[in-house]
């Protein structure tokens, strides 16, 4: 039997690699440890460096994990500043092998993207005030506001009625007189009214006035509780004050649509020959069916009832209309009393005066005031001898009508105060008429005639005779 007999280099040999071993294996646990140790402190003073230049107010180590065979190490180190955070981060993840890897870091510190700004306190505040001021209008004026539907009826089955138009109207007392656009219920063989709860009830009209586009409706107010819109003051009116509109655009009931009054003192068409001064103008959404519906302030007072759309699309543009408050209180209490409602009526057509036209018609330079272009025959101011623009044409172009130019015509008189009241512009005598007179009132025009010499003529008014465009 043989003895096998080990070579000593061979027992050299392994003894040195079990040693290597050994060595290789205790470096493996405890140097990831200690690199990442150093690490993180070379980080932390680096942090510590640059957060002197910043005036540091924190700085903090967020997370640090190490997994045997596969390391993990991830440094945070947070510098918070005035008035930017720098944020260092380093990962390091090997498995056997180390690596330190950085995170890309700008040259210069750049600031940060902000959010958008937010509403300061007081902001936020007053956007709460407008939503409670929109929301306390509608909760103290909808109940009055109703839907007005004009039917007509069939010429085959007499008993049948269909829609042939929709508006909107609101509650003038509670008696169930409801006011509304004459257009709305212009050719109605009967008028149905659509409370805000939903209720409908027939109703009858009691009184038209084309002239202003008003009407009124009268409901059985036997059993209900009605609610009528206050009325607001139109000297209280100032353009950019808010504007709020209820009614029922397109037969969505109970709309409220806001803006500002845009402008005061318009002049608008009316259903007849004649004009309505004083209209109001908004650019609060008035649509199809908004007609007849109130036009309110921020207190939920009345200041006009919505009319007419400036539109090529029969759609809101931003140009809407309202019938002044102070023509509503005139005629609409006129109205449920008579039926009607009597205009005064002077008698006259022109225009607003422009000074530039002084030297071609003979005034004063500077004066202000109402050319008169046109005196009805028989009518009050022909009675008063008012004097109207001749035949003679001056060389002031107006403008064209159908292609043809109109030149200004000398000869008529300049009324320049009306009742002692200052006459600047045309649309003052209109003014003065509607607000304060009625037929058989006597008013005195202040006049300048062409020969530069003044006079005082008295006039008295007449009703307004009936006319269509």
């Amino acid at each position: 039997m043989k003895t096998s007999k080990r070579n000593p280099r061979y027992i050299l040999l392994a003894a040195l690699v079990v040693l290597s071993l050994t060595l290789l294996s205790c470096s493996f646990t405890t140097w990831p440890s200690k690199l990442a140790g150093e690490v993180k402190e070379a980080l932390t003073k680096v942090a510590l460096r640059r957060a002197q230049d910043v005036a540091p107010e924190v700085i903090e180590v967020e997370k640090e994990v190490v997994v045997e065979k596969r390391v993990v190490e991830t440094v945070v180190v947070v510098v918070k500043e005035v008035p930017v955070d720098v944020e260092v981060t380093r990962i390091v993840e090997v498995e056997k092998e180390v690596l330190v890897t950085p995170t890309p870091v700008p040259s210069s510190i750049s600031t940060p993207t902000l959010p958008a700004e937010t509403p300061s306190a007081a902001e936020w505040s007053q956007l709460d005030i407008e939503s409670q001021i929109l929301t306390e209008v509608y909760r103290k004026v909808n109940p009055s506001v109703v839907n007005v539907t004009n039917l007509a009826r069939l010429e085959l089955f007499a008993e049948e009625v269909i829609p042939q138009g929709e508006g909107s109207g609101f509650m003038w007392d509670d008696q169930g007189h409801i006011v509304t656009n004459a257009h709305v219920v212009e050719g109605a063989d009967e008028v149905q009214i659509t409370l805000y709860d939903g209720l409908t009830l027939p109703a009858r009209v009691v009184g038209v006035d084309r002239d202003s586009d008003l009407a009124v409706a009268k409901i059985d107010p036997q059993g209900l509780e009605l609610r009528p819109v206050e009325l607001g003051d139109i000297d209280e009116i100032v353009v950019g004050q808010r504007a709020i509109a209820i009614g029922n655009p397109f037969g969505y009931e109970g709309t409220l649509t806001q803006g500002t009054v845009s402008a005061i003192g318009r002049t608008i068409p009316s259903l007849t020959a004649f004009s309505i001064p004083e209209a109001i103008q908004t650019d609060a959404a008035i649509n199809p069916g908004n007609s007849g519906g109130p036009l309110l302030d921020s207190q939920g007072r009345l200041i006009g009832v919505n009319a007419q759309i400036s539109s090529a699309m029969r759609a809101s543009a931003g140009v809407g209309f309202a019938v002044p408050v102070n023509i509503v209180q005139r005629v609409v209490p006129a109205l449920i009393a008579e039926g009607h409602y009597d205009h005064a009526w002077l008698g006259i057509s022109g225009r607003t005066y422009s000074p530039s036209w002084a030297s071609a018609l003979g005034f004063p330079e500077g004066e202000r005031g109402a050319y008169v272009m046109l005196v009805e025959p028989g009518g009050p101011a022909d009675e008063a001898g008012l004097q109207a623009a001749g035949t003679r044409q001056t060389d002031v172009l107006l403008g064209f009508d159908f292609g043809q130019p109109v030149y200004l015509a000398a000869g008529g008189d300049l009324i320049v105060a009306i009742d002692d009241q200052p006459v600047k512009e045309f649309d003052d005598v209109l003014v003065y008429l509607e607000r304060y007179t009625s037929p058989g009132d006597r008013v005195e025009l202040t006049i300048l005639r062409g020969d530069g010499q003044q006079q005082v003529i008295t006039v008295t008014l007449r009703k307004r005779p009936q006319r269509t465009r």
